[in-house]
């Protein structure tokens, strides 16, 4: 449990053979903000914010480990075939409905790659007044 932390955050954890991060915020919406964000941190990303990029797209899938996987895996493709990456989110959930707008900039850098986001041991779970999920990621 993450007691002692800010209220949304991610943070890398070792994982035998792929990649993972720990990720929480107060709500599903913040959840896949800050995972997200873990996920660019991991691949070392470095974005050229001029000119702005805006992308908006909707999710309609299964439960919240599914629209999580989905969300991630829908970012990754825009970086892997356009390059392109987000630092600003806009995140709406209704049951299992996702729709998000984003905007961010070109990738000038990017250390590692992702190959995939994985359902390897996910489960998002609400302790207390937070969302919290382990996202591994295959390398």
């Amino acid at each position: 449990m993450i007691d002692d932390w800010k209220v949304s955050g991610f943070l890398e954890i070792s994982h035998t053979a792929d990649w993972a991060i720990r990720v929480w915020a107060p709500d599903l919406a913040g959840l896949m903000e800050e995972s997200a964000r873990g996920m660019y941190a991991l691949m070392g990303c470095q974005l050229q914010l001029v000119p702005v990029i805006e992308r908006s797209f909707e999710v309609q899938n299964g439960d919240a480990e599914d629209l999580l996987v989905a969300f991630l895996a829908e970012i990754l493709n825009y970086a892997e075939q356009e390059k392109v990456g987000f630092e600003s989110f806009n995140v709406r959930i209704t049951h299992n409905y996702l729709a998000a707008q984003l905007s961010g900039g070109i990738i000038i850098h990017q250390g590692k790659e992702i190959k995939a986001v994985t359902y390897h041991n996910l489960s998002i779970q609400q302790i207390h007044d937070r969302f919290e999920a382990t996202i591994v990621f295959d390398v």
